[in-house]
């Protein structure tokens, strides 16, 4: 294969990353805009570089005209989750979707390897739109929670510098983290739901001061400015009181004003940008 090639050929698996990426942001943005907890935390990606390639290529005996059929992650999607029932929760979205097909699984969460790594994998073929057409990208998708990530992210460190082959009192080492890393995640689900009680009564907290806001704002538009100040001054004196059903109840009287006046017009996302001005 020509060099000067592998760019061309590794265009198609950046844009699959890429989309990818923003389909799963996307989803965060959907739960977290409709007040519900999210299964998925964080997102990132990327394209292995050709020098990564050549090497895993060359450790597994693949022919370089060989690499894109039997490489299966050159694209490279990694979802992070806060506990460990979420992962089979995005497991179970990612099954469900019609714009990825899933080829491949490996359970590395039951089934931790003997280095203590611990993730579930997923290989989709994902097909993006190029210049020369549609094309079908192989991409595997690694998902974990935190925790094991800043394990596995440790040990890939030190699987680079000892060059795979870590010394025993290192390996041991990371196998007592390991272990640890599995304690943590327990006892993070035994107080799971008191977490996401907690979570989503901040995004409802949010989403209520938004709307109030919104509605202040566009009241500013068209009220009588010294009824806007009292509502303004009444905002501040219930939002010190950090009380959610008091703030509940004055958004509903506010939704009433704001109807009389016609004010609800304006998007809220005015209001944001507004704020941030």
């Amino acid at each position: 294969m020509e060099i000067q090639l592998w760019r061309e050929i590794l265009t198609p698996y950046d844009l699959a990353v890429k989309e990818l990426i923003v389909k799963f942001e996307h989803l965060i943005y959907e739960h977290r805009s409709r007040g519900m907890y999210s299964p998925v935390e964080q997102v990132s990606g990327r394209v292995k570089t050709v020098a990564s390639i050549l090497d895993k290529a060359q450790k597994k005996n693949i022919a370089v005209d060989e690499i894109e059929e039997k490489l299966m992650d050159i694209a490279g999607v990694r979802i992070i989750c806060q506990f460990v029932e979420d992962i089979q929760k995005v497991v179970e979205i990612i099954r469900r979707r019609t714009d990825m097909e899933v080829i491949a699984e490996r359970d590395y969460i039951n089934h931790m390897k003997d280095s203590g790594y611990r993730s579930y994998h997923m290989i989709v073929l994902y097909e993006v739109q190029t210049l020369e057409g549609s094309r079908k990208i192989k991409v595997e998708i690694q998902i974990r929670t935190l925790a094991m990530n800043f394990w596995s992210t440790i040990e890939h460190s030190l699987q680079y510098k000892y060059k795979k082959n870590i010394p025993d009192h290192i390996r041991e080492k990371l196998t007592n983290a390991a272990n640890a890393i599995i304690s943590l995640d327990n006892e993070m689900s035994s107080v799971r739901s008191e977490i996401m009680d907690a979570q989503n009564s901040s995004l409802l907290h949010s989403r209520i001061v938004a709307d109030i806001l919104n509605n202040i704002q566009n009241l500013y538009r068209i009220a009588n400015q010294r009824e806007v100040h009292k509502i303004q001054d009444e905002f501040y004196r219930i939002y010190e009181l950090n009380d959610i059903d008091q703030l509940k109840r004055f958004s509903r009287e506010l939704d009433i004003i704001s109807e009389g006046y016609r004010a609800q017009s304006v998007p809220a996302e005015d209001m944001e940008l507004n704020l941030k001005g």
